[in-house]
């Protein structure tokens, strides 16, 4: 979409960038974003979007194992600050997942190298809230961030490339909850 979209999770703007719907378990992709992502985040490539729309399918996966439902139910029951946390946690287990996908993908097609996960590392810095917030002209603040910082999503997205295994992206487990 560019611009303005209905979704069954409510109209969304372009200002949102790419996002999935559980409710209707489909994924939006912005095309305003990626010109974004490339112009101005110094974030182009054909595998910086790949690991994008993979992020957004990791959450699809975690709509099919039930972990997306017991994080908005455990959000909503928590102050601000520990519904983030938890945000950013799922966030992290979304890059975690992409990094997954990438490393099967590689295995299978062999056409996968270092410069394209180069990109997709280089995407992750540049969608961490960090980054993200010091363009904006603020200071970073970690208990507002609700996707993880610059450095959070590349080590949780090489995590996944590495091993390959969705076993290894427990984000919850590694932050004690």
């Amino acid at each position: 979409f560019s611009g303005v979209v209905g979704s069954a999770c409510g109209t969304a703007q372009s200002a949102m960038g790419p996002f999935y719907c559980p409710n209707d378990r489909k994924i939006y992709l912005d095309t305003d974003f990626f010109r974004t992502m490339s112009q101005k985040m110094g974030a182009g490539g054909d595998f910086a979007y790949a690991y994008v729309i993979a992020h957004e399918v990791g959450h699809h996966v975690q709509n099919q194992l039930g972990i997306l439902g017991q994080t908005m139910q455990a959000r909503q029951q928590s102050d601000q600050v520990t519904a983030n946390r938890i945000s950013v946690l799922t966030e992290l287990q979304a890059d975690c997942f992409a990094g997954v996908w990438a490393h099967h993908a590689s295995q299978q097609f062999n056409s996968i190298d270092q410069g394209d996960i180069a990109e997709a590392i280089n995407a992750a810095s540049a969608v961490g809230d960090d980054t993200l917030m010091e363009k904006a002209g603020r200071a970073p603040m970690p208990d507002a961030f609700t996707h993880g910082s610059a450095d959070e999503r590349q080590a949780w997205f090489k995590r996944g490339f590495t091993s390959g295994e969705m076993a290894q992206c427990d984000t919850f487990k590694a932050a004690g909850m």
